[in-house]
C-alpha cells in the first residue's frame, strides 16, 4: 500500500490537473459509469461536527474508493484543522488496497477544482474580477482554482472577521505571488460581490451571506459550503434570478443542501427550471452559457467519484515516479 501525504501529491499533481480530473469525473458520473451512493453523515454529539463517509466505484477506472472526511468547524477556534480525512484506493481486480492518501488535502484540492471546473466551463472569457467569500480551511484551494481557471486582475476576499481576512489575503498574496491577480481584503460581502465575474461561497453559514441583487449579469456563482439542510449561504432569490443552474449531482444537492431546498420549497425555482448536472454539459447533452449576460449557479456538495478519479490519477503518477512511502 502506497502512503501519500500532501507534499507527495503536490509533486505529481497541480490544480490544472485537478480541474481536468474533476471534469472527467463529472463525465463518468453523468454517463452512468460509476456507483456513487449518497454520503452517509453521522453527527457528533452537541453539534460539534460531522463524520462523513463517501464511497465510489467505477469499473471504467478499475477501482473503488472510500473517503472518510470529518468536519468539525469548532476546531478553527483551537487552531486545529476543521476538515480531517483519509482516502483509500482499492483495485477492483482483487480488492487490494492500493493507497492511503491525505484525505483532508484531497478534499480541499478537488473541492477547489470543482469551482475551477465550473469557471473553466461557464465563465465569460473576459472575466477579470473574482470574489471569495469565506477564509476557512477550504478557502486557499478555492482561490488557487479560481486563479488557475481564469485570467483575473483581482480577487476580493471577504469573511466575518476582517482582521483574519486581511491576514489571509496577505498570506495568499505571498503564496500566489506569481499570479497577476491582486488579492484584496473586503469587510462587506455585498461590496465584494458587486461587479465580480466569478464568485465562490465557501462558508458554514446558516443564513445567506450576500444579497442576490448585487450579483452582476454574466457572473458565475459556485456554492460550496452548504452540504446540510441547516446550512444556507446563498440568497434563495439568486435561484430565481439565475438563467442556468447546474449541479455536481442534482439528486445529491436536493437531498442534502438547504441552498437549493429553500428556493424549491418557496417556489422561487421549480424542478423543471434546474438546468442539470455539470457532467451532462461536459458530455454535450445539455447547453452551457449561451449569452454573456447569463447568471449561472453551480451548486455542489461533493461526490465520491471526484475523490476516486483524482486518487487513481495521483496513485498512477506517484507510482511511476516512485513518490511516497510503500507500506507492507
Amino acid at each position: 500500500m502506497l502512503l501519500l501525504n500532501e507534499q507527495d501529491i503536490r509533486k505529481v499533481f497541480d490544480m490544472n490537473d485537478a480541474i481536468d480530473s474533476n471534469i472527467e469525473a463529472y463525465k463518468i458520473f453523468s454517463s452512468g459509469n460509476a456507483v456513487v451512493p449518497l454520503r452517509q453523515v453521522i453527527a457528533a454529539d452537541e453539534g460539534r461536527g460531522n463524520f462523513a463517509f463517501m464511497p465510489a466505484y467505477s469499473s471504467k477506472l478499475g477501482a473503488a474508493g472510500v473517503k472518510i472526511v470529518n468536519i468539525f468547524p469548532g476546531n478553527r477556534e483551537r487552531g486545529e484543522a476543521t476538515t480531517i480525512g483519509q482516502v483509500l484506493l482499492m483495485d477492483d481486480k482483487n480488492g487490494e488496497v492500493l493507497a492511503l492518501m491525505d484525505g483532508s488535502f484531497i478534499t480541499k484540492f478537488r473541492t477547489g477544482a470543482a469551482s475551477g471546473a465550473a469557471f473553466k466551463l461557464f465563465a465569460r472569457n473576459d472575466a477579470k474580477i473574482g470574489c471569495l467569500i469565506g477564509t476557512g480551511g477550504q478557502a486557499d484551494c478555492q482561490l488557487e482554482a479560481m486563479l488557475a481557471a481564469c485570467n483575473l486582475d483581482e480577487v476580493r476576499i471577504v469573511a466575518r472577521d476582517f482582521a483574519k481576512t486581511e491576514k489571509f489575503a496577505e498570506e495568499m498574496s505571498e503564496r500566489f505571488k506569481d499570479s497577476s491577480a491582486k488579492l484584496i481584503a473586503y469587510d462587506d460581502a455585498n461590496e465584494a460581490v458587486d461587479g465580480a465575474d466569478v464568485i465562490v461561497v465557501v462558508t458554514v453559514s446558516t443564513e445567506p451571506v450576500f444579497d442576490a441583487n448585487r450579483v452582476k449579469k454574466g457572473a458565475v456563482v459556485s456554492g460550496v459550503g452548504s452540504y446540510t439542510a441547516e446550512m444556507n449561504e446563498i440568497d434563495p432569490k439568486l435561484f430565481k434570478l439565475a438563467d442556468k443552474i447546474y449541479f455536481d449531482s442534482k439528486e445529491a444537492c436536493i437531498a442534502e443542501s438547504a441552498d437549493i431546498q429553500i428556493p424549491l420549497r418557496e417556489g422561487l425555482v421549480s424542478l423543471e427550471g434546474l438546468t442539470g448536472d455539470i457532467g451532462e454539459f461536459a458530455l454535450g447533452e445539455i447547453s452551457g452559457r449561451e449569452a454573456d449576460d447569463e447568471i449561472i449557479i453551480f451548486k455542489n456538495v461533493g461526490l465520491g467519484i471526484l475523490d476516486l478519479v483524482i486518487a487513481k490519477l495521483i496513485y498512477e503518477k506517484a507510482k511511476n515516479r516512485k513518490i511516497g512511502y510503500q507500506w507492507g
